[in-house]
Order: C-alpha cells, then sequence, then structure tokens
C-alpha cells in the first residue's frame, strides 16, 4: 500500500511552524505507534498534557495491558519545550536523568490530530481527541508520515475502546 520514503529519510526531520501550548493541553488517543518495549502490550493508551507551574508541562500516559479490559497503568513525567520559537520540539522524561525528543511533525490546525516523532525516525505517535480516526484521514496521515522518510511497514494501529473508557471504567463499583 505505502512504500518507503528513501529520500526524505536522510534529511532532517522537519517539525510543524506553531504550536499554541495552551490549545495542545488536554487528552490524547493514540491511534498508532511505532511500537516501543516500554508499551509493550498496551491497548486504550492514553496521553494527558497539563501546565506545571514552572512552565514545563505535565505528562501522564496510561495503557490498559493486554486487553480493554485488563489492568490500567500510569506513569506521569514531564516535558519541557527546547525550541521556543516553534514550540514544536519538546524533551520528554519520565525516568530522571533521560529525556526523549518528542517532535510535532503533523498538527491538525484544530488541534484535533497529530503527529508526534523523533529527529531519527524511531519513534512515532498518531494522537487524536477521540478514541477513533476515520480511515480516510489515517491514510493521509501515513502518507505525510510517508514523505517525511519513515518506514511505514514498522507502524501499528492502537486498539482504543469505542467511547474512549476502558471497560473496567463503564460501571465497574470496584
Amino acid at each position: 500500500m505505502f512504500m518507503k520514503a528513501t529520500a526524505a529519510e536522510n534529511q532532517p526531520l522537519e517539525v510543524v511552524p506553531y504550536v499554541d501550548l495552551r490549545r495542545y493541553l488536554g487528552t490524547w488517543y493514540e491511534i498508532a505507534t511505532i511500537p516501543q518495549r516500554f508499551q509493550k502490550g498496551c491497548v486504550g493508551v492514553t496521553a494527558e498534557y497539563s501546565s506545571r507551574k514552572n512552565g514545563d508541562i505535565e505528562v501522564v500516559n496510561t495503557c490498559i495491558q493486554g486487553t480493554l479490559d485488563g489492568e490500567v497503568r500510569r506513569v506521569r513525567g514531564k516535558a519541557r519545550v527546547i525550541d521556543k520559537v516553534t514550540n514544536a520540539k519538546l524533551k520528554v522524561s519520565f525516568f530522571w536523568p533521560f529525556w526523549g525528543s518528542y517532535w510535532i511533525i503533523e498538527l491538525d490546525p484544530d488541534y484535533q490530530w497529530a503527529v508526534v516523532g523523533h529527529p531519527k525516525r524511531d519513534y512515532l505517535w498518531i494522537l487524536n481527541r477521540s478514541p477513533q480516526m476515520d480511515d480516510a484521514l489515517y491514510n493521509r496521515l501515513l502518507e505525510l508520515i510517508a514523505d517525511k522518510g519513515y518506514d511505514l511497514a514498522g507502524i501499528t494501529r492502537t486498539l482504543q475502546p469505542a467511547d474512549g473508557l476502558p471497560v473496567r471504567a463503564r460501571g465497574d463499583s470496584d
């Protein structure tokens, strides 16, 4: 369906021209990713961003282990902007002293979806404000990602509940 973009993979990864961080804050649902070992077995993945008093961003990633009614795991971290001109290049840390690049490489003008990558193209997340994404939009984003030099063979869709709530949060009283 899509081929690996070979010319673009040798070019520096470009980010969006500007991110209004206030609009970017809130909950994002992971639609697809290049799976990483720290996300092994995760479904129903979300990321929540909020402001910290010192100007950094609080990050809370949630994963449901194995199936949509599995155990809910959360990890808390922080992010800081490293490019104040665009606000599109950030560093994220979940385990001090380790920081990873978090570059916003595609962004909906209405902040309804985003694509986050890494300068070496070994990390990627397609994020959406709702747990489901239209297939036409998803395929268009894959084309944009391929144009940026990503190998699409490594990208997998993330299983999300239809309504965004884990099965156990829909009325279980435990």
